[in-house]
């Protein structure tokens, strides 16, 4: 059993911080509650995968990542269509997995980097450095100590006693210093701090803190070499809680404050749509027979709002998909009842 402790030293800054964004996270719950602002989830949702991407190169811009979600064509590179899909289904896969879990972290990186790299899920088994165009900015422990690394620091996040927003931050810091994988530790370390907020409050599930962090892309890594050179996280942890504040005072601006105009079409749909349901399923319950009507009335209409979603999202055409509420549509939904 470990006694390991990352190394952070707890700033008045910081707890001044915490207490700013928790303040502000309080303050958007309710308006999430009394407004609906969960419509801007898919949204936020393509905005933290574009973000989060770029940051390792990725170049394809916000319209053409919703276009992906869509099920539509996109001319690109084969490697940065493949990262949006894994990216997509990763995102999607969160409430599958737990902070604490090695194997749930294991199979996270492995949706993350599938068709892209060998070791897919597993830890790399040579060294590796990070670069700065030729210069090597940060060597990694040697691989023979991964492992070990990696089971105190889950460990840790397991038995953590600071506040969430301080855990994830230092979790983040401390898994690019391990950088554990070959390759996709920059977005596994980015969407596991997110899981650790989002299990805090669920807000996060559509705060894109990525997309945030990717407009201040120098000062991230400067964090992160101020970390490493000062061992201690505590300057990585003071840049995250102000992406995280800022990317949050972003989205309570963004947000509507009226429930957008639903069509009679769409607000029947939303009424029928029960548990996940098949499109024929839906169309049964609605009454309606022509599949062209359906889709181009009801279906695509809910989709576009972010009022329902895709069980399946990275295969628009599979025979197995269903279709849910959101949040939203579900905030929605219930509004209409009143």
């Amino acid at each position: 059993m470990t006694s390991y402790v990352p190394p952070c030293t707890i700033t008045p800054q910081l707890l001044n911080l915490v207490a700013e964004v928790s303040e502000a996270v309080g303050r958007l719950s309710v308006q999430a509650e009394q407004n609906a602002s969960l419509m801007l989830y898919r949204v936020n949702r393509i905005r933290t995968i574009t973000g989060s991407l770029a940051i390792e190169g990725n170049k394809l811009n916000e319209e053409q990542v919703t276009a992906i979600v869509d099920g539509k064509r996109v001319l690109a590179p084969e490697r940065e269509l493949q990262e949006v899909k894994n990216a997509i289904q990763a995102y999607e896969s969160m409430d599958q997995w737990r902070t604490d879990s090695e194997q749930d972290l294991l199979s996270a990186h492995r949706q993350l980097t599938f068709g892209l790299i060998e070791s897919a899920g597993h830890y790399r088994t040579s060294g590796v450095g990070v670069m700065k165009g030729d210069a090597v900015v940060h060597m990694a422990p040697q691989a023979s100590r991964v492992a070990k690394l990696m089971a105190d620091l889950m460990e840790w996040v397991q038995k953590s006693e600071h506040h969430p927003l301080i855990t994830g931050s230092i979790f983040h810091y401390e898994f690019e210093f391990i950088h554990p994988f070959s390759d996709g530790n920059g977005r596994l370390g980015r969407l596991w701090q997110t899981l650790i907020l989002k299990n805090w409050n669920s807000v996060f599930s559509y705060i894109p803190v990525e997309s945030m962090v990717y407009q201040h892309q120098q000062d991230y890594y400067q964090a992160i070499n101020s970390s490493t050179e000062k061992s201690d996280a505590e300057p990585f942890v003071y840049f995250m809680l102000k992406m995280i504040r800022d990317a949050i005072n972003e989205v309570a601006t963004d947000t509507p404050q009226d429930t957008p105009h639903v069509t009679p079409q769409v607000e029947r749909l939303l009424k029928a749509l029960n548990g996940t349901m098949s499109r024929e399923d839906l169309q049964q319950a609605l009454g309606l027979k022509d599949r062209k009507s359906f889709r181009l009335v009801y279906l695509l209409p809910a989709l576009d709002s972010a009022l329902i979603e895709m069980t399946i999202p990275t295969k628009p055409q599979s025979k197995m998909q269903k279709y849910r509420l959101t949040e939203f549509g579900k905030q929605v939904r219930k509004r209409m009842s009143r």
